[in-house]
């Protein structure tokens, strides 16, 4: 995710980082030389390319508009979800911090431990290639057999967890009233488990994408033909920019569709995860923590 203040309006337009310009970049070139040639070549034999009117262009150009504006919000609504789904994680982390107070130093130590892997483990499951080992660096020993053997690890770390409650609960050590609270607890964690897979596992419709994808490529290379004619050698200039904002905001709608990777606009799960193991490590009474995520070259990951 991109961390940074508003930049000046000077610096607003070489900017890099952070910017989808250098995905787009060969395509945008690519409409710049085209949209030269077919000015060239309308000057040198208007009968070989000939001008076309261009109000179908200003028609087609705005419903274009309109999908990709629609294309666009469905992927933030993806984006914001799967960022209310961590944050919401965070405060249930804290939350069984506090809750498990009642229980013995032991116990309590065990449940939080395996609560800081389940946040690791979690971004593991939902960013493959991430650093295996971090779920392991808190984990009970007699639970990382188990662990690696899953299929789905964060559900087991959960169903660890319950069982950890369900004999407290079975010995009196805890009440019927607290078992309740605390399995809500992890109930409400398995639902954002549950929440977060199915935003992985769910993309946009691939035949509204590709529809999307089609109508914004051939729009941009048909364009020069319509305002060769009318624009001359200003030709290239508008229709690269034109190409500029339908591929870049094509280029933002699937960073923003899969949340969870790992492009620059993605979600920082990682620092969210070492958050969560920062804040139960404070509540533990650890003092050696390290300090909370910061971006680096403006990115948070």
């Amino acid at each position: 995710m991109i961390v940074r203040n508003r930049p000046t309006l000077l610096k607003l337009f070489f900017i890099l980082r952070g910017s989808v310009i250098q995905r787009i970049f060969p395509q945008v070139l690519f409409v710049f030389a085209l949209s030269a040639f077919v000015v060239w070549a309308h000057r040198v034999d208007p009968g070989l390319v000939p001008s076309v009117s261009s109000g179908p262009f200003a028609l087609l150009g705005i419903a274009l508009s309109v999908f990709l504006g629609f294309r666009n919000n469905a992927c933030y609504d993806r984006w914001w979800e799967a960022r209310k789904d961590w944050g919401q994680l965070i405060f249930t982390a804290r939350d069984l911090a506090r809750q498990t107070l009642i229980l013995a130093g032991t116990e309590r130590q065990r449940l939080l431990d395996i609560t800081i892997a389940f946040g690791h483990a979690l971004v593991c499951h939902l960013r493959p290639g991430s650093d295996v080992g971090r779920p392991l660096a808190r984990l009970p020993t007699d639970l990382v057999a188990g662990y690696k053997a899953s299929r789905n690890g964060p559900d087991f770390l959960l169903r660890e967890m319950g069982g950890i409650l369900a004999g407290l609960h079975g010995t009196g050590t805890i009440s019927d009233f607290q078992w309740a609270q605390l399995d809500g607890t992890l109930g409400k964690m398995s639902a954002m488990l549950a929440a977060c897979e199915r935003i992985r596992n769910t993309p946009v419709p691939f035949g509204y994408t590709l529809l999307l994808h089609r109508t914004a490529y051939l729009f941009c290379f048909l364009l020069p033909f319509g305002f060769a004619d009318a624009l001359g050698w200003a030709t290239p200039f508008v229709t690269a920019l034109v190409a500029y904002t339908f591929f870049g905001l094509d280029a933002l709608g699937d960073e923003l569709e899969e949340p969870f990777g790992l492009l620059p606009n993605d979600l920082p799960i990682v620092a969210l995860a070492e958050t969560i193991e920062i804040n139960l490590r404070e509540a533990l009474g650890e003092t050696n923590l390290p300090p909370l995520p910061q971006p680096k070259n403006y990115i948070l990951m």
